[in-house]
């Protein structure tokens, strides 16, 4: 079974995209930054996390996002550190997960599949694009937080001319209906590349 991953910077839409695969073709979904979440509140990473940022890490079980955030924007090796924690268990986990599902193909969608490296261990990449100042206004709309902080975090991310060249597909999301004809191409063609192999 093939991993496809799916990716695209803040606001892009990737997440809207990849559950469209989901509810219109039964394609399984793996949400990595999700998952990521999840398995930082296991009491095998906590104690790991803890021990590079200390107790305030953790406010009573639940992990202190805001605290965390502000010592990785400012400092790279830290937040090196942490994605080494961090990245193998979701590399494991998403193993586990993929053997259980049935399906011609599955998605791993996350936001830096190709900054961490784990587009290298799929067999073909879809890139979610819209202009900044379109995914800027989508997570205005969707997070309190403010134009600074989105910018600090697109700044972060590979820009897109930098990842357009190592995608097998690209979905612009500007218009929805559009990116859903798209959706359906790309579904076709990974479709065909099953049967052919």
């Amino acid at each position: 079974m093939k991993t496809v991953g799916i990716t695209g910077g803040i606001g892009s839409g990737k997440s809207t995209i990849a559950s469209f695969f989901n509810s219109e073709f039964n394609i399984p979904v793996y949400y990595a930054d999700a998952e990521a979440k999840a398995l930082m509140h296991t009491e095998a990473l906590k104690e790991k996390i803890i021990s590079l940022f200390g107790a305030e890490a953790y406010q009573g079980q639940k992990l202190n996002r805001k605290f965390i955030s502000a010592l990785v924007f400012k400092d790279e090796h830290l937040l090196e550190q942490l994605n080494k924690i961090v990245h193998p268990a979701v590399g494991e986990h998403f193993k586990q997960w993929k053997e259980v599902q049935h399906a011609p193909y599955v998605l791993k969608e996350a936001a830096i599949l190709f900054e961490n490296g784990t587009a290298q261990s799929c067999d073909a990449i879809i890139l979610i694009t819209a202009p900044e100042e379109v995914r800027i206004q989508r997570v205005l709309k969707r997070d309190e937080t403010s134009i600074a902080a989105i910018k600090d975090r697109i700044n972060k991310q590979w820009p897109d001319a930098k990842k357009i060249p190592l995608a097998d597909f690209l979905i612009e999301n500007m218009d929805l209906e559009e990116s859903k004809k798209q959706a359906r191409k790309i579904h076709l063609q990974l479709l065909g590349d099953r049967v052919n192999t």
